[in-house]
């Protein structure tokens, strides 16, 4: 499977990953392989500790051998066991290794950009591995952030190779962090641009925003023949073809939806030395009251918390967010990352800026008023087991927990469950590509890194994501997991919301359908049609829908007044208005079955009226396309009062029975 860029140049799918075929690293003693290379789980079979041996009658001896033991249970370092715990917080223990191996610290407070040889766009190298090559006195040395085995391994050269140690300084993740953060150019402009520089032919072009009168104009004129063509094809007897894709569209979403779920398949419980090290990340914004929230229900997730890494990426000005943030207090699982003060202010830019840090081999993505089921990372990587290799991306259900709700909410709750309890489902077992949501869909960190990450210029980043994935040859799955999200109650935040995902799918098929051909290579029939039907039937569905109405409209006045009338288009019109409520209402019926509020069917009424609504928000995108392309609606959240059970569920998961406690020696010890 080939993909070319603009200029027509082919280029491997799943293995076009030119950082892994050609290394930015200057030349290293080839044991720095393990700390460079791609994000592992550690050596399980390793029973010795030597990194441990700096901490002997500082520590109480059965403290030490019960870190030893669960380290041995992980597979990661006793080192990373103690630091997890709260014990002894890394720079503590950094200098009393960097003590006992006699090397030398490194707080990078006397750094400047030029004493690395790392270029801009080898930077994120350094973030992914916690190793950066310095100059010091004209000699390379490597300042090293360990993780994993990392210390270990460290402590093993050195003891075999004592002359190596003026090449090692030791460095916290925290003082790396914050060098990267303040001298990583190439960090901003690959989080805000790499996409495009390696796949052009797979990205938005960006644009700047600062629009002249007669680009402006050029624009609006553009808009208007849009629309009056749209116009056009929408009546007379021309109104067929955009019938026919109205159809296509609610038919493939019942057909998928009317296919029977597969049962969730029971796995054994994995130990926790096969489980990887998993990533969680959150961009925020203004969510200053979310915070707490988001973290205490990510920590309540049944995983090994050594084995937990939480990153929540804020931007510059959100003073009150970090503050939050900071409020917390230490937490040796949770990282804040400062999100670069470069263009485009959306979401995707964030987590791109996020990806280099990730020091898991899987990665999900939270939003910041999510509630996930508490086994849904293991549920996830059950998920990947099953499907093999060629699945890039696992999708959980998002599932609405309003207590207050308004008309526009239950329906919303209704369409979010025909969509994660029904379509999605079905999607998967008919093998299409899956537009993906924005949250709780978990990756495998080389495959995330090698399609590019998010596009940072697409407002609906998942939806894109999904169908790239297809295109170098992954698929994408949904799961048997949840994760519970609060729906907007009011019109003008749902309207906002709602725009900026038309306006994204009018992104995303634009994009990929700019080579129709091409995209038939990369992700064949399926992914063309589920491109089609699902990301531009969406769209053209809600635009032509009013237009239908009116063609209606004008077919009945001129009935009533005795004036000619053309009752075929009319009548094909009425049906095709007619399938798309029925069709909608029948597939969030499955839906809602499935989470067991058929209560809420009732409201399902007054579809018509949410069509219109929808119809609304896709001229809005439409104008929003020609003008603002790359505008970030922000939804506000914790408007609505939610269902305490999620909550109850996790924090009863939370609670360990204290002689399956791993960290039960450190009590006794205490």
């Amino acid at each position: 499977m080939v993909v070319a860029d603009r200029a027509g140049h082919n280029v491997t799918g799943a293995r076009r990953d030119e950082d892994a075929r050609s290394s930015p690293w200057p030349k290293r003693p080839g044991f720095l392989a393990s700390w460079i290379g791609p994000a592992t789980d550690g050596d399980a079979g390793v029973s010795q500790s030597p990194e441990l041996d700096c901490l002997r009658g500082v520590l109480a001896p059965d403290l030490l051998q019960a870190a030893r033991r669960r380290a041995q249970q992980l597979g990661i370092g006793a080192d990373q066991v103690l630091i997890r715990w709260a014990v002894i917080d890394e720079a503590a223990y950094l200098q009393r290794l960097a003590r006992h191996l006699r090397i030398a610290r490194e707080d990078f407070a006397r750094v400047d950009r030029d004493d690395t040889p790392l270029h801009d766009d080898q930077m994120r190298f350094a973030a992914a591995s916690g190793v950066m090559p310095l100059r010091r006195n004209g000699e390379l040395v490597w300042a090293m952030a360990p993780r994993r085995v990392a210390a270990r391994t460290l402590c093993e050269v050195l003891h075999d190779r004592p002359s190596l140690r003026d090449r090692f300084r030791i460095a916290t993740h925290g003082a790396m962090q914050q060098f990267l953060q303040q001298t990583g150019r190439g960090l901003a402009q690959h989080a805000s641009l790499g996409l495009q520089r390696r796949y052009p032919a797979l990205a938005v072009t960006p644009c700047d925003g600062r629009i002249g009168w007669r680009a402006g104009l050029g624009r609006a004129a553009g808009g208007a023949l849009l629309a009056a063509a749209m116009l056009l094809l929408c009546a007379g007897h021309s109104g067929v073809i955009p019938a026919l894709l109205f159809l296509g569209f609610i038919g493939l979403r019942l057909a998928a939806s009317l296919l029977p779920r597969q049962p969730a398949a029971r796995s054994a419980r994995r130990p926790d030395h096969e489980l990887p090290i998993y990533t969680a990340i959150a961009a925020l914004y203004r969510e200053a009251s979310s915070v707490a929230s988001l973290v205490e229900a990510i920590e309540a997730l049944d995983y090994p918390p050594e084995k937990l890494d939480i990153i929540l990426v804020v931007e510059l000005d959100d003073l009150a967010t970090r503050a939050a943030i900071a409020r917390l207090g230490s937490r040796p699982h949770l990282r804040m990352l400062i999100a670069p003060a470069v263009g485009p202010r959306t979401k995707p830019k964030a987590l791109n800026y996020a990806l280099p840090f990730v020091r898991g081999g899987m990665v999900t993505v939270f939003d910041a008023e999510d509630r996930p089921q508490p086994g849904q990372l293991r549920a996830a990587i059950d998920a990947f087991a099953r499907g093999g290799p060629k699945i890039g991306c696992v999708q959980a259900g998002l599932c609405v927990d309003n207590i207050t709700h308004s008309w526009l909410s239950r329906l919303f709750l209704a369409e979010y469950a025909g969509q994660f309890e029904a379509v999605l489902p079905g999607l998967t077992r008919l093998g299409l590509p899956l537009p993906l949501g924005g949250s709780s869909n978990h990756f495998r960190t080389g495959v995330l890194r090698a399609v590019g990450g998010w596009d940072a210029y697409n407002v609906t980043e998942d939806a894109d994501l999904g169908f790239r994935l297809a295109r170098f040859g992954y698929t994408a799955i949904s799961f048997d997991s949840r994760t519970f999200e609060e729906a907007p109650i009011g019109l003008a935040a749902w309207l906002g919301q709602r725009t900026r995902w038309m306006k994204g799918w009018m992104q995303t098929w634009c994009v990929h359908m700019r080579r129709p051909r091409l995209f038939w290579r990369d992700a064949g029939w399926r992914g063309l049609l589920a491109l089609n039907l699902i990301v531009g039937g969406g769209v053209l569905s809600a635009l032509i829908h009013p237009l239908m109405l009116l063609d209606l409209a004008a077919t009945g006045w001129s009935l009533a007044s005795g004036g000619p009338a053309d009752g075929l288009s009319a009548g094909l019109h009425g049906l095709t208005i007619a399938a798309g409520y029925i069709g909608s209402a029948v597939v969030a019926a499955i839906g809602l079955k499935r989470i067991g509020r058929l209560r809420e069917c009732p409201w399902l009424l007054l579809m018509p009226l949410y069509w219109i609504c929808l119809s609304v928000a896709a001229w809005r995108a439409l104008g929003e396309l020609v003008w603002k392309p790359h505008h970030w609606q922000k939804t506000e959240h914790g408007v609505a009062a939610r269902a305490p059970a999620a909550t109850a569920a996790m924090r009863a998961s939370a609670v360990r029975d204290s002689a399956s406690d791993p960290r039960r020696p450190l009590r006794a010890s205490a």
